[in-house]
């Protein structure tokens, strides 16, 4: 998931050769069930392209399809929700209620009963299908100071965020359909220590299907991290890769869609992982599609909705776009 105006400068410097030799010496030694599925005809029909917005400086960030095809969107420009449907190319604004303090969202996704989470700056919000606002939690301060609340993931039993911010991911409970405080649950420079702390940069999470295993990407150390939620216990996802450092990430059993933007080429890379999820091989490279710095994905049918965010050139130039692609996966195990 990715940043602001400002934020998206900081990142560029973090790409120059500026960037701290002692954090390129570390990060260089130390880290070297199917929905709705169209069938060929109706995936015809569908659209290549979403308009999510033509006003100026929405800079489009996160996104969730739901089973019955409902996408929403978030601004990283405007902190606002957009809403539409995969059978259709243009998005209109979600009437999501209680968002009026929030200058960017970044990180959207929904549960299993339809409600809309997000996060951006200290807050996660709850919001029903018709925009109105469940319930609202803030994160406290990290060890570096305040939060900036990057992506989510929700299983049955807990919704857990990364924080850009500080090296940490936080967690609240969910019980009979209620959402508890937002709490940090984990410090990950346990499993990395020798890392500066400022550098971490976490993005996309991801779980599995039982909960018992998150992956949490890292821009700054460039790596997806496997965290068990039962033990704590962190460790590198070896993907036999140098630099895999995601954004955004979808885990759909053992396959790993994840978005790339700085460290390689633009695209979606897909993975496939053991049943443990801590190996895999990279199995596709999609840098060739329509992307204007992608953030991150979804996942409907038998294609991939990836987020044009536009965030290298802010603000932009509209309209803002979402663009489909086909999963070359589709069809297999």
């Amino acid at each position: 998931m990715r940043r602001t105006p400002a934020r998206t400068a900081r990142r560029r410097v973090l790409r120059t050769p500026s960037r701290p030799a002692a954090c390129l010496t570390v990060a260089a030694t130390l880290l070297t069930a199917l929905a709705g599925v169209p069938g060929p005809a109706a995936a015809r029909d569908l659209p290549d392209s979403y308009v999510v917005s033509r006003a100026p400086g929405v800079l489009p960030e996160g996104i969730a399809i739901t089973p019955d095809g409902t996408m929403y969107v978030s601004s990283d420009g405007t902190g606002a929700l957009y809403r539409g449907r995969v059978g259709r190319p243009d998005l209109a604004p979600f009437p999501a209620r209680g968002l009026e303090g929030r200058t960017s969202t970044l990180g959207v996704h929904t549960d299993r009963r339809g409600r809309v989470l997000s996060v951006g700056g200290a807050t996660l919000t709850v919001h029903d299908r018709q925009g109105r606002l469940l319930a609202t939690r803030t994160a406290p301060d990290g060890p570096l100071g305040a939060p900036d609340l990057n992506d989510l993931v929700v299983t049955r039993d807990a919704v857990y965020v990364t924080d850009w911010a500080n090296p940490v991911v936080l967690r609240a409970e969910l019980r009979n359909g209620v959402l508890g405080p937002l709490e940090p649950w984990l410090d990950i420079r346990s499993a990395f220590p020798q890392f500066p702390a400022q550098y971490w940069l976490l993005n996309g999470i991801v779980a599995n299907d039982a909960g018992t295993a998150l992956l949490v990407a890292s821009n700054g150390t460039e790596a997806v991290w496997r965290v068990g939620t039962a033990d704590k216990d962190v460790s590198r996802l070896d993907l036999g890769e140098e630099s895999f450092g995601p954004d955004g990430m979808v885990l759909r059993g053992r396959t790993l869609y994840a978005v790339l933007n700085y460290g390689a080429p633009h695209g979606v890379y897909i993975a496939r992982l053991d049943e443990e999820l801590r190996t895999g091989t990279v199995t596709h490279r999609l840098t060739d599609g329509p992307f204007d710095l992608p953030t991150t994905l979804a996942r409907h049918g038998c294609r991939l909705y990836v987020v044009n965010s536009q965030l290298d050139d802010p603000p932009g130039r509209p309209p803002y776009t979402v663009s489909a692609i086909p999963d070359p996966t589709c069809g297999r195990g």
